[in-house]
């Protein structure tokens, strides 16, 4: 923990620092009161980088998970549902705080022989821009450091820049092969272990080579062995439990475990999903504050508390099955598109549990939340995980042997169990009595594999993606990708507005971006395809909306 409170502490430090002479604000002169390259600590430069690399992803991947229901979004029209200021500050920071800054590392790093600080600067810098292509399109990138002598730099196509990333990351393995003359003073990943950054650089092409539909470079990877397939080896990035001066907690922790009650809403359909199923990372997932959800069965309706309580399910959701608005046992959430107004209902309502924001276990005390409450916010982002890539292995064999792609999907559920269970140790206050036993899991993962043998034709389809993004709690990045690439589970929950409009193939352009660059031309709406996506458009696909 001392060590996590250090590092956070100089990571602001080095955020405060570098600010005012980072490009993309375009000032054209030094800045007098700021260390430039020359002068400055390249393990700064990498504290903050790394810091500041993990907000991107987290921002990031809550959109992803958002619209594809793994955590709740809250508007009924996808055109209107993320506004060009909503990725302002994860636009700024990809650009000035991770991607400026690995560059000004470089220049020390390079002279010092500092190998393995470029390798980890290059995975980071790889990835952030992967993830900017999957959500935005093309993008700045040749030129976007060049400021002042550019100071609009042009688009690259999103192909372009995977290519970049891919030689990024072959740059970044060669790095982290090469004698280092001194290791980061903080490496918040692997804690020096350069060999588990190699695997973390070969599974990052996994997922590029899987978009790009290149499964003779992907299958190619796999028989090298040489990617991440344990749980001890995801990359992930720890936060603190401190919650002032500086705030080092994750930061769903922080928005949801206040003195106050959680600020966010729970995904009915994660939720139903999972209870209805009994999957034992329910409690590790979700913390209910109330033992009983207004309007469900035995239970009257509350119109303060739940205004959707004393309301009928849309047509859609009616003639579809889904579940609405009151789950039973007090899983108290809102459905997909929900734009109700906020009731007193923070300490009532869901809210985030052990995995991965270290909040509380559920143990069916069904006590209020507090600040500080469970593990304290010490949780995880999770970015490339072991679970993932027996997903991505089943996804490829699916059509063509679903025998095998049933095996690796059982075999991410077992790698997902076990990582989440793993955090209920975070909660020390916690009776773990109620906690499931391997009996508990093994009925789980044997019903599971029942539904996909019993499954006929897509349906197969459905149940590995359903178990997919139920394994992505935390970073709905790849789950985003998933849907778009292959358009399941096409019987997920729809948007409560029966026309919501067609659904965020790629967001629009951060205002800060449109406005600040001639070749960043805002698009016109949400349904323009990254340059993986060759799926039918709207209203086609995907089927489920």
């Amino acid at each position: 923990m001392k060590n996590i409170i250090k590092y956070i502490v100089v990571v602001f430090i080095a955020g405060i620092t570098f600010n005012s002479c980072e490009t993309t604000t375009l000032n054209i002169t030094e800045d007098p009161n700021a260390l430039t390259p020359s002068q400055a600590n390249p393990d700064f430069y990498l504290n903050g980088a790394q810091e500041r690399f993990a907000r991107v992803v987290e921002t990031l991947g809550e959109a992803g998970a958002q619209v594809t229901r793994i955590e709740n979004m809250n508007t009924r029209n996808y055109q209107n549902a993320y506004a060009p200021s909503f990725f302002d500050l994860t636009w700024e920071r990809a650009y000035q705080e991770v991607i400026k800054n690995i560059r000004d590392m470089n220049i020390l790093a390079e002279e010092n022989n500092l190998n393995y600080h470029i390798g980890m600067g290059k995975f980071m810098e790889a990835y952030t821009i992967t993830i900017l292509v999957d959500y935005f399109g093309d993008i700045p990138y040749s030129e976007a450091s060049s400021a002042p002598e550019i100071l609009n730099p042009k688009l690259d196509s999103g192909e372009e820049v995977y290519l970049n990333a891919l030689t990024l990351l072959d740059e970044a393995i060669a790095n982290f092969n090469t004698t280092s003359t001194a290791l980061p003073e903080n490496d918040f990943f692997y804690n020096g272990e350069a060999s588990n950054w190699i695997k973390a650089c070969n599974t990052l092409k996994l997922r590029l080579y899987l978009n790009m539909g290149n499964l003779t470079e992907f299958t190619s990877i796999l028989d090298s062995g040489n990617y991440i397939q344990d749980t001890t080896e995801d990359l992930e990035f720890r936060w603190g439990s401190n919650s002032v001066q500086p705030d080092t907690r994750h930061p769903y922790y922080g928005t949801n475990y206040t003195n106050t009650g959680a600020e966010d809403y729970q995904s009915i359909w994660l939720m139903n999903l999972m209870n209805s199923s009994e999957d034992p990372r329910s409690r590790y997932y979700f913390y209910r504050q109330n033992e009983r959800t207004p309007g469900s069965i035995g239970v009257a309706p509350n119109e303060v508390t739940l205004a959707c309580s004393v309301t009928s399910a849309p047509a859609h959701y009616t003639a579809g099955g889904y579940a609405y608005c009151s789950l039973p046992d007090g899983y108290w959430g809102r459905n997909h598109g929900n734009d109700e107004g906020i009731p007193p209902d923070g300490l009532l309502r869901t809210a985030p549990g052990a995995y991965p924001a270290a909040g509380k276990f559920d143990d069916d005390s069904f006590s209020e939340i507090a600040l500080g409450a469970g593990g304290g916010g010490a949780g995880i982002t999770p970015m490339l995980l072991a679970s993932s890539v027996d997903f991505w292995r089943a996804e490829t064999l699916l059509d063509s042997d679903p025998a095998t792609a049933k095996t690796y999907m059982i075999a991410g559920i077992q790698k997902s169990i076990s990582k989440v269970q793993s955090f209920g140790a975070l909660d020390a206050a916690a009776d773990f009595s109620l906690a499931p036993t391997t009996a508990d899991i093994n009925s789980f993962i044997l019903t599971v594999g029942t539904l996909f043998d019993d499954a006929e034709g897509t349906d197969k389809w459905n149940v590995v993606a359903e178990q997919f993004f139920v394994s992505l709690k935390g970073n709905g990045h790849d789950s985003f990708n998933f849907y778009r690439r292959t358009g399941y589970p096409n019987n997920i929950e729809p948007n409560l507005e029966p026309d919501p409009g067609a659904f965020i193939r790629s967001f629009f352009y951060p205002a800060t971006a449109s406005s600040n660059n001639q070749f960043v031309v805002q698009k016109t709406g949400v349904a323009e395809q990254v340059f993986w996506d060759t799926n039918p458009a709207f209203p086609s696909f995907p089927a489920a909306n």
